[in-house]
């Protein structure tokens, strides 16, 4: 095709995904879709690969092939016109329970286009402990309702329900992903003639471009979660490890080394390793290639099964999406630090800081921001999300409206940024406090390890998690990194979540 004419092409149909997007947040029941955006949307090739994406979710998009991959070999052929496909698997396309993802086909005249799908994290799917990432759990059904590929039913929907704490609320989260598809179906149907393997082709040639600049070598980098869980025995660091190795104008990202998977659910499924590596080569070489699967073509990803980066069921994952996937992002840059120096900043928060909430009749869930790295020529931003998260906060005035808790303090943790010729961001302070008794589970990383600074920078501050009963200072007492705690009216839980590491030497001061 004609650049330009490929070029409008692909801001054509990223304009689908788009307002797929949109109508998902505009229709969506619960805050943390409505307000927070965790939600993704993509368009697919008939075969199933990732055709363009709004700009939304790293990690839903990274790894939403793997779902549609597993749609189409559970149903082959069988689809039909306004059929959607349902999962949340883990294990068979999904990443972790709360994120459901919808697949539809496009048809026109009996001819398939292409696929429409979303995904979008519901607020609670059961599980021993509201929001469905129980701390404690070790084995994936703690987590909660676990649905294979199935096609979406009324009878499924009243599963779904009957396993939530907060059923209203899932049947209109769900009812606007439907939507969100049927828009993109319906749009998708005008690009039947449309070159769309050109798009996926021309992703592949602008990746192996940017790996060809990449000088030919091999790179080691690793760092640490912190913990596996609230236990004693689960208090042990775990490493991940990756080796890049760059020939020519492909690249390999090979993760032995990473320790095996714990009993716990900090393990991510490999589909979630995928998506990191995805961001991480992109956000290194070139941030403008398209984000597709051409662009994944030349990139192998090596991911010992078993391991805390491609677990087995039946081990619990609910922390791999949102935690694990974290860190193996922060390695994968590391590694391409060393591969391209001047090209990447130094380690973000590195964590998403879960914070989850239930009490009579609701369940809250948000993921806080905190410190970006310092990078090449400015300073790291401060309480923004990093990496593979890219959600928005909820504000204090929809927290209040919907929950029963007060925000009580909200403010940026001066400080707490590494110091660097460009300083690290600082992370946020939050204080929530409890109107009725209600059960809190926190989920978070870098409580103990730090984020490294790059060529000479600091490391930023670590998070801390702390329990004020009754609001009363004085008996402040730390909470771990990963716990579920029973709070009563008057309590306050605070977060203050971790600087990002400094970039480059600091000057005298």
């Amino acid at each position: 095709m004609d650049p330009a004419a490929l070029q409008v092409l692909i801001s054509r149909l990223t304009g689908v995904a788009e307002e797929m997007g949109a109508v998902l947040r505009r229709a969506a029941f619960s805050p943390n879709i409505k307000e927070r955006a965790d939600c993704s949307a993509a368009l697919f090739t008939p075969s199933g690969e990732l055709l363009v994406q709004a700009e939304h979710i790293p990690v839903h998009l990274g790894s939403m092939p793997a779902s549609v991959a597993a749609a189409i070999d559970a149903f082959g052929d069988s689809l039909q016109p306004g059929q959607q496909v349902l999962l949340n698997d883990p294990f068979a396309g999904g990443t972790h329970l709360n994120d459901l993802t919808l697949i539809a086909p496009c048809f026109v005249d009996g001819r398939l286009v292409g696929w429409a799908a979303n995904r979008a994290h519901h607020a609670d799917v059961g599980g021993i402990a509201p929001g469905s990432m129980p701390p404690e759990a070790t084995e994936i059904d703690q987590e909660g309702f676990r649905i294979p590929p199935v096609l979406l039913t009324n009878d499924v929907r009243a599963q779904l329900a009957a396993h939530s704490r907060t059923p209203e609320e899932r049947g209109g989260d769900l009812d606007a992903q439907e939507g969100a598809n049927q828009v993109g179906v319906e749009r998708l149907r005008a690009f039947v003639d449309a070159p769309l393997g050109e798009i996926v082709d021309y992703g592949e040639r602008r990746m192996r471009a940017a790996l060809a600049d990449v000088p030919d070598g091999s790179w080691t980098f690793g760092d640490v979660l912190d913990s596996t869980g609230p236990r004693p025995e689960q208090q042990e660091a775990a490493r991940v490890v990756v080796t890049l190795t760059v020939e020519g104008d492909s690249a390999t990202f090979d993760f032995t080394g990473t320790d095996e998977q714990r009993p716990g659910n900090v393990n991510a499924v490999e589909a979630v390793t995928v998506s990191a590596v995805a961001f991480a080569v992109r956000a290194a070489t070139d941030p403008t290639i398209p984000a597709n699967g051409g662009a994944l073509r030349p990139v192998s990803v090596v991911a010992p099964a078993g391991s805390l980066v491609a677990a087995r069921p039946p081990v619990a994952v609910g922390a791999g999406n949102v935690e694990v996937s974290q860190r193996v992002a922060d390695v994968c840059l590391g590694a391409l630090a060393r591969a391209l120096p001047g090209r990447v900043g130094a380690a973000g928060h590195g964590t998403m800081n879960n914070v989850l909430v239930g009490g009579d009749g609701w369940v809250y869930y948000e993921t806080l921001a905190g410190g970006q790295g310092g990078r090449p020529g400015r300073a790291g931003m401060s309480a923004v999300h990093t990496a593979m998260t890219n959600t928005k906060n909820t504000p204090i005035e929809a927290l209040e409206r919907s929950f029963a808790m007060r925000v009580i303090r909200y403010r940026i943790r001066r400080g707490s940024g590494g110091a660097g010729r460009f300083d690290g961001g600082d992370g946020l302070e939050r204080d929530l406090e409890m109107l009725e008794p209600a059960t809190v589970s926190l989920v978070t990383e870098r409580r103990r390890s730090r984020p490294w600074g790059l060529d000479g920078g600091d490391p930023g501050a670590s998070g801390e998690n702390w329990l004020l009963p009754g609001g009363d200072e004085r008996r402040a007492e730390q909470l771990g990194d990963k716990c579920t705690v029973e709070l009563e009216a008057g309590d306050i839980v605070r977060v203050r979540t971790p600087g990002g590491g400094g970039y480059g030497p600091a000057p005298p001061r």
